[in-house]
């Protein structure tokens, strides 16, 4: 008994020890890509998977990254975050130690992307989100983690400022957010661009994830706000929807963030989707030019449509701007499959000083402040859907189409 006892206190000893990750020689890079494949975020998770696939069979299509005149094509390794912080930490360490990743693609969501970020701290693995936007991932100054896509409260404020430029302007708005890491800091960044646009806010409040909204806008509906603001996920956009059609309460405005410009989207809410107006920093038919795979953001979208009958939304499109960063770092320092230590940390430099045209526009990490590591070289887009198409209604330089307002009325759609 004592020597079974003995045992189990080294086996969890070992637990938290760290075990070096050696170079492994391979003519391909293997990369890791964590992400939700199940749980309640697999809706984001299959959109962040889209995108990294589309980027390693265009590069793979190519002949592979070409580095110090030889090409190296690419292995995606997938682990399933299963939409937990702790599953997600889990699945990094075995992907640096157990399969010896050369580097890796992050998560859909930022409460994973926040339990994933210590661990290739820890074990000096790079690893680029192409979709995690919350504030606290950058304010943590994560030496090892980047992401393609500004974090929301970046980008927040357009739509806010978008909607107080309508006539006649809204006066008043009501804010809600789910209870994650992301969506809480989406309605936490609507609040203060509100604030300054000297909106009058009747109610914000921070919800359990998942929990049924009904309750809370039927109280909300007796405020009569002009603009409803809601910080969420794919599924709880879907339902919030639903639950406003429900009460019968049509707002002047609707306003969302991410996921509305999936085809997911409106495949779900159809016609009542009409008029939603959203914050994004892509769209497929954004004025973009690059050398590097794609050469405009339109390819890109008829790319994604051939592969998947689907163009894309911003997210799908940051995940395979993460790998064209990624591309773009090891071609600069010549970073050969199975990198070592000092490699890696090469190629974190190497990441720090790119800035490159793609698809997607600019991506240029910050290398101080509040956004560490955050690309910051993109301008944020109020985008509306109109007849089922994405349309970007602000800020008036890249305006495609008058914004609707207000809102019709859901009996009449």
């Amino acid at each position: 008994m004592k020597f079974g006892f003995v045992r189990v206190l080294l086996l969890i000893a070992a637990l938290f020890v760290a075990i070096p990750v050696h170079a492994e020689q391979r003519n391909f890079y293997k990369i890791g890509v964590i992400t939700e494949l199940s749980g309640d975020l697999v809706t984001g998770g299959n959109i962040t998977k889209r995108g990294y696939d589309l980027w390693a069979q265009e590069v793979n299509a190519k002949g592979g990254i070409e580095v110090q005149g030889k090409k190296y094509q690419v292995k995606l390794v997938y682990a399933d975050a299963q939409s937990n912080p702790a599953a997600g930490a889990a699945a990094a360490e075995r992907l640096i130690t157990q399969e010896k990743v050369d580097f890796i693609l992050g998560p859909y969501s930022s409460g994973v992307t926040l339990a994933v970020a210590p661990v290739v701290d820890k074990y000096k693995v790079p690893m680029i989100t192409g979709s995690a936007e919350s504030p606290l991932i950058w304010k943590n100054k994560f030496k090892y983690t980047f992401g393609t896509i500004p974090p929301i409260n970046f980008t927040g404020a357009t739509s806010i400022k978008t909607l107080t430029e309508l006539k006649p302007a809204p006066k008043t708005i009501a804010i809600i957010g789910s209870n994650d890491a992301f969506s809480k800091a989406t309605a936490e960044a609507y609040k203060s661009a509100a604030e300054k646009a000297k909106l009058k806010i009747v109610k914000f409040s921070i919800v359990p994830s998942g929990q049924d909204m009904t309750p809370l806008l039927s109280a909300v509906r007796s405020m009569k706000p002009d603009v409803i603001a809601f910080g969420g996920h794919d599924e709880e956009h879907v339902k919030f929807v639903k639950a406003l059609k429900q009460i019968g309460y049509t707002p002047k405005a609707l306003l969302m963030h991410c996921g509305i410009t999936d085809k997911a989207f409106t495949d779900a809410v159809g016609k009542d989707g009409e008029q939603i107006f959203g914050t994004t920093c892509w769209t497929g038919t954004a004025k973009t030019k690059s050398k590097v795979l794609w050469p405009t953001a339109s390819a890109y979208a008829a790319a994604s449509q051939k592969a998947f009958k689907n163009p894309g939304d911003y997210t799908q499109g940051g995940c395979s701007a993460a790998g064209i960063a990624f591309q773009t770092a090891l071609q600069k320092v010549g970073a050969k499959p199975g990198m070592d230590e000092a490699m890696r940390a090469k190629l974190v430099q190497a990441l720090e000083q790119i800035d490159v045209q793609t698809f997607y526009g600019r991506v240029k990490f910050a290398t101080s402040g509040e956004f560490y590591h955050a690309n910051v070289g993109l301008d944020p887009l109020t985008i509306q859907i109109q007849n089922g198409q994405i349309k970007t209604v602000g800020p008036k330089a890249s305006v495609e189409a008058a914004a609707q307002y207000p809102m019709k009325e859901w009996k009449s759609r």
